[in-house]
């Protein structure tokens, strides 16, 4: 005997689960429902069988296939378009016509016992055998009643309480001869309980019911899908799991790896080659899919989870579903009952409240409070850039086919036959992405020039020699899991906005410019490259006196990739230098705010027994460069830009110093000082470069570690600022507390405050309202002025939901008084 499995529904309840994917593969227990009907047919012999397929056929014929994979034997009846029940069997009649065939949904979880409905069937000579069960609530489905003997007596379809004469319900499951196909006309909708059963009745064919034991759950709403799930993990249904029972009720796939600090209550599944990071919790009734990712704090309750979804640390979500390919970011919220589709991205610290649906490829921004359904538009602002170009989760964001695309747009928007310089970190991450990134420029005509892993500011030097641009792959600082794509222009300095947006059109537009076979880039590995830099640093920055001074200095190279010039570096400058943690780390390509404060106290420990000048730590990219004093104190990085910026001005005692908006304004007492000026500038690296690159500035720097070295570079660079300030600290003769002590203390502190892109514009304008008829500067954000010098800025993101506040005052309360006044500012435009 064969079977008929129906697939071709569009499962218009389900969506927007089938939005984008048809309702037979919909996974139960991590296996598309039809999967679990095909394993049913085939432990009761029915090997044979015909799938019927219309909505989006093309994806169940390739999961299937032909079925070998199951050890079946499956072929395929496609519907142009819809033909009911009974239509789309008919539809098939050419392979069903010899014998009789068992029809079964392939969206309906059941266990019923097939071999004894087929065995009723065939012991009363039955033309038609309906397989029956009885349920609590018959209301959604359509009533059977039969006779003492078993002949069906009557078919109501969806009855009112009022017409509810039994609790037996049709199944959808038939056993049939292919005689009934002379009561289906052919290639128009016909519905076997509404059309052909009664003509089978009225003219007393033999038409049977037969009354199943055992499970059956039609998986036609949200509730019956979630509760299909329960219902398996409870054991309700006969179903193969795939996977290992490791206690009771708790199911682990093959290659899953679960920390032993996750907190497991069963029962629930999790998936193969999924991942549960230490302190997430995953409570009863869970499904997780193929390839999920739960970071730590996460936690999860009666959740469905599809395959390859990110869920964020401390993300709840309780009774939801989550389609395949969904990120949820750190602290979002997915409330009972709703449903996210495929693909989408839920913001950090966004809410999406209970039974709303959230459609395929859509976007909720970060902070974003969800309280209807998200069909057409994206509740969100997409930003291919920010602050460190284009940075993202390491394959969950930022995956190689996003590099190569960008690499692709980024190619497009230089002239054929350039050159671009490519560079990375020591990571693993980085090393994989930039060989796609080459890949794509070289495709696009461009040659390229690949320096491996360099320092970051070694990689801007060699962009800006000779190169139409550069293309830097780092781990994101202080972020182990993610990565920036760093695109760079002729100078080396990071792209300006107008680069950006360019770029951001391109690929957008996805119109990538592909090369001829003739025209395909080269790719060279150039020589000697730390040695050129090395020496560029030394003929360009001043550092008479340093050989003469007996300086002794602690150098802590972070095991970064700045352990790979200092060896050059220091034995040239005549620098009595301890070298610590000169070693590449693979496993360490970037540092938290924690082991960077623990590393400066340990470097400050090295410092004060050794007796040394001072300490220096460099960032793992050697762009960043932090200071203890030789008693062993850290120098805050702010505070570490009023020390270097004393040092400079003094020393050239004109010029032009280029600072963010961001600064204490003590720096500009310190610089006014020794007859510098500061020009403010806006937080963007590239606007801060490009003002320190202008003739007569003589330093800049971000205040967070950063340094430009206007002689040898407009870019940020650790290594010129190393060398500058032992040149410097050499002919003063002055240590760096001494240097710290005469500088006036600064009280600036600072605020993030999430605010939902659509407000973002409203916010701004409360905060101008509100700044009445005080002084407003408006180089960056909107920065108000009190009449005694203190002073707030307010500052939107340009790349996430959030607005950043700072504040100065004459003190740290008033400071922090200031701040509290205008957070309530910003928040009140979200009321």
């Amino acid at each position: 005997m064969k079977a008929v499995v129906m697939a071709g529904g569009e499962g218009t309840r389900l969506r927007p689960m089938t939005a984008s994917m048809p309702k037979p593969l919909l996974p139960v227990a991590n296996r598309p429902i039809m999967e679990h009907v095909l394993r049913l047919l085939k432990r009761h012999g029915l090997t044979e069988t015909v799938v019927t397929v219309q909505f989006l056929a093309s994806l169940v014929k390739n999961y299937f296939g032909d079925g070998e994979e199951l050890g079946m034997d499956l072929t395929y009846a496609h519907e142009e378009k819809p033909l009911g029940t009974a239509g789309s069997v008919k539809n098939a009649e050419d392979a069903l016509k010899n014998d009789s065939f068992l029809v079964i949904s392939g969206d309906a979880l059941t266990d019923f016992d097939l071999t004894d409905l087929i065995r009723y069937h065939r012991e009363r000579g039955a033309l038609v055998t309906v397989c029956l069960t009885r349920v609590p609530n018959p209301l959604e489905f359509g009533i059977t009643i039969v006779d003492e003997d078993g002949r069906v007596d009557r078919f109501l379809e969806k009855p009112t309480w009022g017409q509810v004469f039994s609790d037996t319900v049709n199944t959808g499951i038939y056993v049939m001869e292919p005689e009934v196909f002379d009561y289906v006309e052919s290639d128009v909708p016909v519905d076997w309980s509404g059309d052909v059963f009664p003509r089978l009745l009225k003219e007393g064919k033999p038409v049977f019911g037969y009354v199943a034991e055992g499970y059956w759950e039609d998986v036609g709403t949200h509730e019956s899908y979630v509760k299909a799930q329960a219902d398996v993990l409870e054991g309700k249904v006969e179903v193969e799991i795939d996977g290992f029972e490791i206690s009771p009720g708790v199911w682990i796939a093959e290659g899953a790896e679960v920390h032993p600090d996750a907190k497991l209550r069963g029962p629930l599944y999790i998936g193969d080659y999924a991942k549960v990071e230490g302190g997430a919790e995953i409570r009863e009734h869970t499904v997780i899919g193929s390839n999920v990712v739960v970071k730590s704090d996460a936690f999860l309750h009666k959740a469905v989870v599809h395959d390859n979804v990110y869920i964020g640390p401390q993300t709840n979500l309780r009774g939801c579903v989550v389609g395949k390919n969904t990120d949820v970011m750190r602290a979002a919220r997915i409330e009972d009952g709703a449903v996210i589709g495929d693909e989408c991205l839920v913001g950090e610290e966004s809410i999406v409240q209970g039974n709303v649906r959230v459609y395929p490829f859509k976007t909720i921004e970060a902070g974003a409070f969800v309280n209807t359904s998200v069909i057409w538009e994206s509740r969100g602002q997409a930003n291919l850039f920010g602050a460190r170009g284009v940075s993202g989760i390491l394959n969950v964001e930022i995956t190689p086919e996003l590099a190569v695309r960008l690499a692709s747009a980024y190619a497009t928007t230089l002239k054929k036959g350039s050159t671009v310089t490519t560079a990375r970190d020591h990571s693993r991450g980085a090393r994989a992405l930039k060989r796609a990134v080459i890949s794509a420029l070289q495709a696009s005509a461009i040659d390229v020039r690949d320096l491996e892993n360099v320092p970051l500011p070694v990689a801007r030097q060699q962009t800006a020699r000779g190169s139409a641009g550069g293309v830097m792959i780092r781990t994101t600082p202080g972020v182990p899991d993610s990565v920036d794509i760093m695109f760079f222009d002729e100078r080396g300095a990071d792209l300006s906005q107008g680069g950006q947006r360019k770029l951001d059109r391109v690929y957008a537009r996805q119109e990538y410019r592909r090369a001829f076979p003739g025209e395909i880039g080269d790719l060279r590995f150039p020589a000697s490259v730390f040695d050129g830099y090395t020496g560029s640093v030394l003929r360009d920055v001043d550092t008479t006196g340093v050989a003469e001074s007996g300086l002794k200095i602690v150098v802590d190279a972070a095991n970064g990739s700045a352990g790979l010039v200092l060896p050059s570096l220091l034995g040239r400058l005549g620098v009595d230098a301890l070298t610590i943690n000169p070693g590449l780390d693979e496993a360490r390509p970037t540092e938290t705010a924690d082991v960077r404060r623990a590393g400066l106290v340990r470097l400050g420990e090295i410092v004060a027994s050794a007796r040394a000048a001072f300490g220096v730590r460099f960032d793992p990219v050697g762009e960043r460069l932090a200071l203890v004093d030789e008693r062993g104190r850290i120098i805050e990085d702010q505070r570490a830009l009023l020390v270097m910026l004393d040092l400079v001005a003094a020393e050239r005692r004109s010029g032009k110093v280029a600072l963010p908006v961001t600064t204490t304004r003590i720096a500009e007492q310190v610089a006014a000082y020794h007859g510098t000026q500061v020009e403010w500038t806006t937080t963007s690296p590239d606007d801060l470069t490009r003002v320190a690159h202008k003739e007569g500035s003589i330093f800049g720097g971000d205040g967070q570690g950063a340094f430009i070295i206007p002689e040898f570079s407009s870019v940020f660079d650790a290594t010129a600022a190393f060398a500058r300030l032992v040149g410097l600290v050499a002919r003063t003769q002055l240590s760096l507390s001494q240097i710290d002590a005469r500088i006036p203390r600064a009280h600036v502190v600072s605020r993030d405050v999430v605010t939902p892109w659509a407000i973002k514009g409203l916010v701004m304008r409360r905060v101008v309202e509100a700044a009445g008829d005080r002084s407003v500067d408006t180089t960056d954000g909107v920065r108000v002025v009190e009449p005694d010098g203190r002073w707030v800025l307010v500052l939107p993101d340009p790349a996430e939901a959030v607005t950043h506040l700072w504040a100065e005052g004459p003190d740290d309360a008033a400071a922090q008084e200031l701040l509290d006044e205008w957070s309530s500012v910003v928040d009140s435009a979200d009321r």
